[in-house]
C-alpha cells in the first residue's frame, strides 16, 4: 500500500497528460451516446486543464454512435458499413464533446489519425504540430482513428482498432508525462483461489506475469480488452510515462487520479 501511494505522488509533477475513453464509458448498451456521463468526463477534463496541466483526448465511441443513429442492433462485419457507421457517428460525437466544452469555457479541435499516419514522417510531423498548437492555444485537441476511410485498421486486432495503441502512438508523438486509460473495470484484477477477485493497485512492469492476470474479452460495441490496455502502457512505458488504468463510469474518477488517490491500477514507466 505504501508504494502505491509513493507511485501515485507521482502524478503530482505531471504536465501533460493523454486520457482515452473507451467506447462502453461512452455508449450505453443499445449504442445510444450517455450523455450524462460525457458531461462529467468533459467537466473532469476541464479541471485537468485549468489546473496548468495539458491535455488531449482519444476517444473511441464514433462506430457505436452511428450504429444508434443508423438504427443497427449489432455492431456491422462488413467493412463499409462500419465506415457508414463511423462517419455519421464522429459527427455526433464532435458535436457532442463541442458543445460540453464550450459551455466550460475551452474549444476543441479533431484530429483524425490512421495508422499509415504515423508511418508518415511529414504526416506525423504535422500531426504533432497540429496537436502541440492547439494545447499551446488552450483547445483540447480530441482525437480518434479515421474509421470512415480506414481499411485493416479497424477490423485488426493489432492495428488501431481498439483506440488503446492509438493513445500510446499519441502519447509518444506529443511526450505526455501521463497516459490515462479510461474502461469500465476499476483496473487490472488478480484471481484468488477462493473465486474472488481483487484490484491490482499498480505493476512495476509489464510481463507474461502481468499479461496471466487477464480474464474475459471485449463487448460487441468496443475492440479492446484489459490485455491492450496492458500492452498499450507497455508501449508508453519504454517512453518514461506512467499510466492508470482506471473506471470511466465513476463519478470524478480523473479527478481522483490527478489528486493521486488510490484508484485504478498505476504501471509504472520504465526505470521508475
Amino acid at each position: 500500500m505504501k508504494k502505491s501511494l509513493k507511485y501515485r505522488e507521482m502524478i503530482a509533477d505531471v504536465r501533460r497528460v493523454v486520457v482515452k475513453i473507451g467506447s462502453r464509458v461512452l455508449i450505453q448498451k443499445t449504442g445510444r451516446p450517455d450523455v450524462r456521463r460525457i458531461r462529467e468526463l468533459v467537466a473532469d477534463l476541464a479541471r485537468i486543464r485549468r489546473s496548468g496541466r495539458e491535455v488531449a483526448v482519444v476517444t473511441s465511441g464514433a462506430i457505436g454512435a452511428g450504429m444508434e443513429a443508423l438504427g443497427m442492433k449489432e455492431r456491422p462485419t462488413a467493412l463499409p458499413d462500419l465506415q457508414m457507421a463511423a462517419a455519421v457517428g464522429q459527427c455526433r460525437l464532435m458535436s457532442r464533446y463541442a458543445e460540453l466544452f464550450g459551455k466550460q469555457g475551452f474549444k476543441v479541435g479533431q484530429i483524425l489519425l490512421t495508422h499509415s499516419d504515423f508511418q508518415h514522417k511529414i504526416r506525423l510531423t504535422n500531426a504533432r504540430r497540429t496537436m502541440e498548437t492547439l494545447m499551446r492555444n488552450r483547445v483540447i485537441p480530441i482525437i480518434n482513428e479515421n474509421d470512415a476511410v480506414a481499411d485493416e485498421e479497424i477490423r485488426a486486432d493489432l492495428a488501431l482498432g481498439d483506440n488503446d495503441f492509438l493513445a500510446s502512438l499519441v502519447v509518444k508523438l506529443i511526450r505526455a508525462d501521463l497516459m490515462v486509460l479510461l474502461t469500465t473495470v476499476d483496473g487490472l484484477r488478480e484471481h484468488l483461489p477462493d473465486g474472488r477477485t481483487r484490484r491490482v493497485r499498480y505493476v512495476e512492469t509489464i510481463n507474461e506475469k502481468a499479461l496471466g492476470l487477464v480474464k474475459g474479452g471485449a463487448s460487441p460495441l468496443s475492440k479492446g480488452g484489459m490485455q491492450s490496455k496492458l500492452k498499450a502502457a507497455g508501449n508508453v512505458a519504454e517512453a518514461g510515462c506512467m499510466t492508470v488504468i482506471a473506471n470511466g463510469r465513476e463519478t470524478g474518477v480523473l479527478t481522483q487520479i490527478m489528486a493521486g488517490t488510490d484508484v485504478g491500477t498505476v504501471v509504472l514507466a520504465s526505470g521508475v
